[in-house]
């Protein structure tokens, strides 16, 4: 899951306040038993999630739209076999091992 959030304040006309937009993520609704996480597989994780950020912030840094940043979030997260999400995901491969 990944959503957008605008930090603005309600605004009038007469000013203006810096928007700084904040993206959250969420790696997956599974379970990873602490005893089975490693510190490489911790790291890589870490790194996952670190890189669905930096792809959608890099498109709003451009002056790309809220929805350009969440749908390449959202890709960087599908494409990486560490995420539950899009395809590979669970439900995806029901019924197909």
């Amino acid at each position: 899951m990944v959503m957008l959030f605008n930090s603005a304040l309600a605004q009038n006309d007469s000013s203006h306040i810096p928007v700084k937009p904040v993206l959250a993520i969420h790696g997956g609704a599974g379970t990873i038993l602490k005893k089975n996480m490693t510190p490489e597989k911790e790291r890589a994780y870490l790194d996952g999630l670190k890189a669905a950020l930096d792809k959608g912030y890099s498109i709003l840094k451009k002056g790309g739209t809220s929805l350009d940043a969440v749908e390449a979030a959202v890709r960087e997260m599908e494409d990486n076999p560490l995420f539950n999400a899009g395809k590979g995901a669970v439900f995806t491969n029901e019924g197909k091992n």
